[in-house]
């Protein structure tokens, strides 16, 4: 039997627990919603009387995309329009009936196109296959046209910033190109936009925030539990580097935002044959034999959330690490 004492001592427990579970609620709201602003801003992803078809597919990305956008339309006078858009796909088992009744809870207007997709994916790949690249392709017409056909000017999807990183190293491995995946780019027919608002947000958040929103979350059982996919295998390589070096991810991402073009090898991008000496300083220039030299404090942007006058902890960590390896 509890005493009166140690009843206190729980009911404040408690009450302390909450107290720091709701200010770390709040503190991620702002920095979901700081960063999904700053990306708007820096690529121009929104303008005011934009109708934004929002791709919503049941997963936490999606679903926290969503989220982040209705607050932004809140907070500035409904500026733009929101629509969701789902793509029935007919898999055996899905739960039709989750995502309408979702929409309708928050008062987002939506749409759910319903096409039989997954029996034609089943019928052209063989078991085992992936079946993304076929699966998206069939996506990918189907949205452009419910797009046209709602009116939407901007088609928004909801790949965040560790996506973008996955595609960057897909491409350098298997395709032979460095090719990212883009905040904001026309469609491959030329007559629509495509946007990445979650551009700056970092996957962990959105798995945190899909918790504490409670999202009805639906698994992708046509094509999710393919443990081969390319994809994943970058994703736990990334995974494991940032575990070694903490802060590795955000440096790669701000990597992105800095490219210097004379110092890859692609003539295409940067004019090698036409270059001479012009006797103007440049500080992308060649240090010769130099050793190549790194900042020990690295400044990222404050969409990422970190400070901007000192280092975080993990980054003097992994400052700490690479130092006594050298």
């Amino acid at each position: 039997m509890k005493t009166a004492s140690s009843a206190d001592a729980a009911s404040a427990e408690s009450y302390l627990k909450d107290s720091k579970t709701t200010h770390q609620a709040t503190k991620l709201e702002k920095r979901l919603v700081r960063q999904v602003a700053q990306a708007i801003t820096d690529f121009g992803l929104i303008e005011d009387g934009d109708k934004v078809m929002v791709c919503v597919s049941g997963g936490k990305d999606s679903y926290g995309l969503l989220d982040v956008l209705r607050m932004l339309q809140q907070r500035n006078g409904n500026r733009f329009e929101l629509v969701a858009v789902n793509l029935d796909q007919k898999q055996p088992g899905f739960p039709a009936h989750v995502l309408p009744e979702y929409l309708v809870k928050v008062g987002v207007p939506f749409h759910i196109e319903t096409q039989d997709t997954y029996s034609v994916v089943k019928e052209h790949i063989p078991e085992g296959k992936t079946m993304c690249s076929l699966c998206s392709r069939l996506r990918r017409g189907i949205l452009y046209r419910v797009a046209d056909e709602l009116g939407a000017t901007k088609i928004a999807l909801g790949h965040h910033r560790d996506d973008m990183l996955q595609t960057f190293f897909l491409n350098m491995f298997f395709g032979g190109k460095l090719k990212g995946m883009p905040p904001k780019v026309q469609s491959d027919r030329g007559d629509h936009l495509i946007i990445r608002p979650l551009a700056y947000v970092a996957e962990s958040d959105l798995t945190r925030w899909a918790e504490i929103r409670n999202f009805p979350i639906i698994p992708c059982t046509l094509c999710g539990s393919q443990e081969n996919l390319q994809r994943k295998q970058i994703g736990q390589m990334l995974r494991d580097w940032q575990q070694r070096y903490p802060g590795r991810i955000e440096n790669m991402a701000v990597a992105l935002r800095n490219l210097v073009p004379s110092h890859f090898m692609d003539p295409r991008q940067f004019d090698f044959k036409g270059l001479v000496p012009n006797g103007v300083q440049d500080a992308d220039g060649d240090k010769a034999f130099d050793d190549e030299e790194f900042p020990q404090a690295v400044s990222f942007p404050q969409p990422f959330g970190l400070s901007l006058s000192k280092p975080s902890a993990s980054l003097r960590q992994a400052q700490a690490e690479r130092a006594s390896a050298d």
